[in-house]
């Protein structure tokens, strides 16, 4: 009997891929990324600025302007108001500006904003930009 021998040459073992190397690669690709897209030095935090009141003169303000002072004091363009008397002297108008402490607890501003004859008036905050620093 005889044995024949195949010309072709045999078939090769098919290689496996090294699935670690892929990982590594990966997790290289992702340490690359956060090192450029991150910051490494710790910022001091801004934090938020809140508006601060002062005493200032009432005739840049808008008109008419309610200012609550922090003892409760009222005043309407400059004149001592009462709170009673805040929707009579408010009387004809549409606007009512109000410049409040930012410390001022909201919901003595929403009571008082909330008396019969207020309650149709549109009533605007005002802030005040401060440039300089104290």
């Amino acid at each position: 009997m005889e044995i024949r021998k195949s010309l072709l040459p045999s078939p090769a073992k098919p290689v496996k891929p090294d699935v670690s190397l892929f990982i590594v690669n990966i997790v290289l690709l992702l340490i690359l990324f956060f090192l450029a897209t991150g910051s490494l030095v710790n910022t001091p935090d801004q934090g938020v600025q809140l508006s601060e009141t002062r005493d200032l003169p009432i005739d840049p303000l808008p008109s008419p302007v309610l200012i609550i002072e922090p003892t409760g004091r009222l005043t309407l363009d400059g004149e001592a108001v009462d709170p009673s008397d805040l929707a009579q002297a408010a009387r004809g108008q549409q606007v009512l500006h109000v410049l409040i402490e930012r410390s001022a607890p909201a919901a003595d501003l929403l009571t008082l904003i909330n008396r019969p004859g207020l309650r149709d008036l549109d009533i605007r905050l005002v802030t005040i930009h401060r440039t300089n620093a104290p």
